[in-house]
């Protein structure tokens, strides 16, 4: 029997990349589903839409500001069915009596937003990138902090909204800031951690999920995790919000110790960070950074992520157990018996931080990593036969016309298996990302495939690391054992699953207790 395509268009009817994922992830699970979409109807999306075998006369009067669900299933029942649940879930249709969250939904303005709902002092905004900006600008004219998950903004309009921002003392968080936690509310892809005394400023969303559940792991917990969009440190924006973000917490009685995580930044603009006064300790986690900086003395400078938690940790009087004990032994059992010819190593990410990190990490002991996202331009993909390779596969050329991995978990089964059949592969390493807006369980998503893998004993071994804490949804401690079970070696930072990676490809056990 042949798959039934249903294509329903919403005119006038726009909702935002969080909705739309979710949505989508609804109608993937739902049963007898092949394939399936939420999308507004831009020219790209319907592209996407055709080559997928959707109706091409259902979609031609589809635009940009309409909403588009689509489904390809085993049956009409099950194509009508699935449509019906992400209705469901998006337009409120079948839904209980109103509450908190469908009042909310029903108002259309920002300004209506402040009128109706009282003591709401921050607004989270994820529209079009043509239309963030303006948006972004009633925010805070109506006197609202501000996480702007919205991408494709001009680095112009970011400007623009920090130096508003800062004359105001408002936060704006972004744009394509896409984690955040203030006073213990999670905003965004955030995960659930007990409050504590170290706050962290973040320049990476997956970074901040990294440090702030590191935290909670090693019995601490955090005052704030402030994002301020990936190029806030940037030459042309210049650390605008980063400062203002330090004050804060500088200011903030709760915090004893703060955290600053980053990409490589602009070395000048770094310095004078850095050098925004204060008396509280500071940790700068500068993934990457490959130029010295000058610091004062308060200021201690690591090169992970892994570094900036636990020495944030000691500092606030902890003494978290040290994430490497045992890893050499780890190491050297999943080399055992492993082919001479498999080499390789091939991260398949959900998290673009992790991949960034890992890719720093390996090249510096392995040599050139290629990427769809390269540290340098001449290890940019395709690369050659053998070589290590990692993948960020939330990027746009990935997530077109489907969910993020981490709300789609199945995403990357096909890239696992087409690198777990090339020779040369040595480690497939993936990771996990769990907390709120994620998959309800992508460890079980992926282990079937995972232990396929595994229970080959000529085959590559997987090295797989679990972003997130036993509050999380998930559970961070049931998703572990899944993947044990499964026959996945398990690290316990992201910066150790890039170094278990390479012991067990470079047959070095020692490197997987190096420091980072």
């Amino acid at each position: 029997m042949s798959a039934t395509p249903l294509v329903e268009v919403r005119r006038d009817t726009y909702l935002d990349s969080v909705l739309l994922m979710s949505a989508s992830r609804i109608l993937l699970e739902a049963v007898g589903v092949e394939w399936g979409a939420a999308l507004m109807g831009t020219p790209a999306n319907v592209d996407v839409l055709r080559q997928e075998g959707m109706p091409a006369g259902e979609l031609a009067a589809a635009r940009a500001n309409d909403l588009v669900l689509a489904v390809r299933a085993a049956s009409p029942e099950a194509a009508v069915a699935a449509l019906e649940a992400a209705k469901a879930r998006l337009l409120g249709e079948a839904r209980p009596a109103a509450s908190v969250m469908e009042v909310a939904a029903r108002i259309r303005t920002i300004p209506e937003a402040v009128e109706k709902l009282a003591g709401a002092n921050v607004a989270v905004v994820s529209v079009p990138g043509e239309f963030a900006a303006l948006e972004a600008q009633r925010a805070l004219s109506s006197g609202l902090h501000m996480l702007l998950f919205s991408d494709n903004v001009p680095v112009e309009r970011e400007v623009e909204l920090k130096q508003r921002g800062r004359e105001l003392g408002l936060l704006v968080m972004g744009p394509g800031a896409g984690t955040a936690m203030l006073g213990n509310v999670g905003l965004g892809f955030a995960n659930v951690v007990t409050a504590g005394p170290i706050g962290v400023v973040a320049a990476a969303g997956t970074g901040a999920q990294e440090v702030m559940s590191l935290i909670h792991g090693f019995g601490y917990g955090c005052s704030h995790v402030i994002g301020v969009g990936g190029r806030d440190l940037s030459a042309k924006v210049g650390g605008i919000m980063t400062r203002l973000a330090l004050e804060a917490l500088e200011a903030d009685p709760r915090t004893e110790t703060i955290l600053l995580v980053s990409k490589p930044p602009a070395a000048a603009v770094a310095e004078a960070v850095l050098a925004t006064p204060g008396r509280k300790p500071l940790v700068a986690a500068l993934i990457g950074m490959e130029s010295s900086i000058g610091a004062p003395s308060r200021v201690q400078l690591v090169g992970s992520l892994e570094a900036g938690a636990v020495r944030a940790v000691e500092i606030s009087g902890g003494s978290p157990a040290s994430p490497s004990t045992g890893l050499a032994a780890s190491a050297a059992a999943a080399a055992r018996g492993l082919a001479a010819e498999r080499r390789a190593i091939r991260g398949l990410f959900s998290g673009g931080t992790l991949c960034f990190e890992t890719m720093v990490l390996l090249s510096n002991r392995l040599g050139p990593v290629y990427s769809n996202t390269p540290l340098r331009p001449e290890w940019a993909r395709p690369a050659p036969p053998g070589a290590h390779l990692c993948l960020d596969l939330g990027e746009e050329e990935f997530t077109r016309g489907r969910p993020h991995p981490m709300i789609d978990a199945e995403a990357r089964i096909e890239h696992i298996r087409r690198e777990a059949a090339d020779p040369s592969v040595a480690v497939l390493l993936v990771d996990v990302v769990l907390g709120h807006g994620s998959h309800p369980d992508p460890a079980g998503a992926l282990a079937p495939v995972l232990a396929e893998i595994t229970a080959n004993p000529e085959g590559p071994r997987v090295v797989a690391y679990v972003l997130g804490t036993d509050l999380d949804p998930q559970d961070a401690s049931a998703q572990r054992r899944q993947l044990a079970e499964a026959g996945c070696v398990l690290a316990p930072t992201g910066a150790r699953a890039a170094l278990l990676a390479a012991a067990i490809a470079e047959r070095q056990p020692q490197l997987a207790e190096q420091v980072v």
